[in-house]
């Protein structure tokens, strides 16, 4: 199968989607599938990170006020370079988000007759007032709701990384199939590690216990379950945690008051 897709954020800019693009076409590729990503241009970015076969199209942008890690897509220039694209090199369209990337999956859906699927990555009913602080929470909330709602215009189908967020579409009234698809960990990656050259790294003693938590401390997030255990365990003497975590995701939340007191 030959696969469009379209994402308005991609490496090197890091976070969860870019990872699960990232991860789901290498998989795709070891299937026997081909890929062709458009995603935006940003300072310093390697066009040539995809696989053998496989192709990755950087769109210029302009800065985001409001978020200067991301770089929004220029609208002409996307439009030129779907001019230069053929409806027959691709089998279905697959958007990854719901700004400039979807806006051009859907006109290209429509334009060439091909399925157009979308990935709803993000639950935006808990984000969209952190990045518009000026929003009430509740009204944002209702203009994330609406906006989720207004995206299936267009598109065969939704494609949710779990079961919570194709029940809360669903309660919004999308009345388009959903497909739960959990984003997957590429394996390879996670090889046995040296358990004394990391305490060595990291100023740890090897004879207590080391507890790593990998994962994320977010809003929309639940907060990790072992953070109780964290508190209760810092004050044994013979006691260690080591906390990781991976994707810091939004640096504007304020983070409950039971886990300021933590630590």
């Amino acid at each position: 199968m030959r696969i469009l897709m379209l994402s308005d954020v991609y490496f090197p800019r890091v976070n969860g989607v870019s990872t699960s693009i990232a991860t789901t076409r290498k998989t795709l590729h070891g299937l026997g599938h081909h890929t062709t990503l458009v995603a935006p241009a940003y300072p310093g970015a390697d066009s040539s990170e995809h696989a053998p076969g496989d192709v990755l199209l950087r769109v210029p942008g302009r800065r985001i006020p409001f978020d200067p890690e991301d770089q929004l897509m220029r609208w002409g220039s996307l439009r030129r370079l779907a001019n230069r694209l053929s409806p027959d090199d691709y089998d279905v369209i697959h958007i990854h988000t719901p700004f400039m990337a979807h806006r051009l999956g859907v006109l290209l859906g429509r334009r060439w007759g091909l399925p157009v699927v979308e990935t709803y990555h993000t639950f935006f009913e808990e984000y969209l007032h952190h990045y518009l602080p000026i929003l009430p929470s509740f009204l944002a909330r209702a203009v994330a709701r609406r906006l989720s709602r207004n995206l299936q215009l267009g598109v065969d189908g939704f494609v949710v990384p779990s079961s919570a967020i194709a029940t809360a579409l669903q309660d919004y009234g999308m009345d388009i199939p959903l497909r739960v698809v959990p984003t997957g960990l590429d394996l390879e990656e996670f090889t046995p590690g040296d358990r004394a050259a990391f305490c060595q790294r990291h100023g740890l003693d090897p004879a207590r216990p080391i507890l790593v938590y990998v994962g994320r401390v977010a809003c929309g997030t639940a907060s990790p379950p072992a953070m109780p255990l964290y508190s209760h365990q810092k004050r044994r003497p013979r006691a260690w945690c080591c906390w990781r975590l991976w994707r810091w995701a939004c640096r504007w939340c304020p983070m409950p008051r039971w886990v300021r007191g933590t630590y």
